[in-house]
């Protein structure tokens, strides 16, 4: 388990304890905002949608709360077995969650994929009553206050939300009043982690996803969408090094081939990169090995999607 700096001090009063799921469309910065608040890479990004594929926990403490951030896939029209998996993944953070952070690209405005989450927030709240949804506008920092004015208007029309955010992940503005209400939010009770855990994500599937954000940053076009990867042995070894092999599953023939590239320079340079990231995370040594073998038809098989923690939407 991957664990924090040594933490602060604990301000006094009773324990809190929460989670608080974020939720939006691909590419609103989900992955980049739990990396910020927690201070660790703990999900995978890249500027391509749809990177993250399954839910990711990140641990944090503020005073005398333990808030639980669940980064959760993209939410978009699935097709394959693959995205419908993904996608009701996200679904299941948010109903799980205490809080839903719905996290808007204020950017990119309010297309309508958008404003079909906002909807479907603003059904849930209003079954289950109370103010379980906030509004965060992230990527305030490119653009005018004049154009986040009716952005906010047009979606807290929906009536879902409590509070309204903004805020750059990137740059951290406004973060700190995010985190402080966050943790007047969660509810009392005990911790449910250590204070110095930072994720429960297995080392294993921290390596594979690892692997998969360099596809993501190294390929282009549809190469990365048809690839997964998976752990297959992890050997811890005297010299407190650890051995990884993964495997790289493409779903054509000639994706493997651009994969390894060239005398396997794209393979090496993926292995080479993705091995500096772990050992930052793990503070050791890693020996990453890297295989590409090509299985058409990866992305419909239950078996596939529960290696890369997700459930079989069917």
């Amino acid at each position: 388990m991957t664990e924090a700096p040594s933490p602060e001090p604990q301000a006094a009063g009773a324990p809190r304890c929460g989670f608080a799921a974020i939720v939006g469309a691909p590419n609103a910065g989900k992955s980049t905002l739990l990396n910020r608040l927690t201070g660790a890479k703990l999900s995978i990004v890249s500027p391509k949608a749809q990177t993250t594929r399954f839910r990711v926990l990140g641990i944090l403490m503020r005073g005398a709360a333990q808030i639980l951030l669940v980064d959760t896939p993209g939410i978009f029209a699935p097709r394959r077995k693959l995205d419908r998996a993904m996608v009701a993944a996200a679904w299941t953070g948010a109903v799980d969650a205490d809080l839903v952070l719905f996290l808007v690209d204020a950017k990119a405005g309010f297309p309508p994929q958008v404003s079909e989450i906002a909807d479907k927030l603003a059904d849930r709240v209003a079954r289950e009553g109370g103010g379980r949804a906030w509004l965060v506008l992230n990527k305030t920092d490119l653009v005018t206050p004049q154009a986040l004015l009716p952005l906010t208007a047009a979606l807290t029309s929906r009536g879902a939300f409590a509070e309204v955010f903004m805020v750059s992940a990137a740059t951290g503005d406004g973060l700190d009043a995010l985190l402080d209400a966050l943790a007047a939010a969660m509810p009392p009770g005990p911790h449910l982690y250590p204070e110095d855990d930072l994720t429960d994500l297995p080392d294993r599937l921290l390596a594979a996803e690892l692997v998969r954000e360099q596809i993501f940053l190294q390929t282009h076009e549809e190469v990365p969408y048809g690839t997964t990867v998976e752990t297959e042995t992890w050997q811890e070894r005297r010299d407190g090094s650890v051995r990884v092999e993964a495997t790289i599953y493409v779903a054509r023939n000639n994706h493997k081939a651009i994969l390894i590239g060239e005398g396997g320079r794209k393979v090496k340079e993926i292995g080479a990169r993705a091995r500096a990231q772990l050992e930052t995370l793990l503070e050791r040594r890693v020996h990453l090995f890297l295989n590409v073998k090509e299985r058409a038809g990866w992305d419909e098989e239950g078996a596939r999607l529960r290696a890369i923690g997700l459930e079989d939407p069917s």
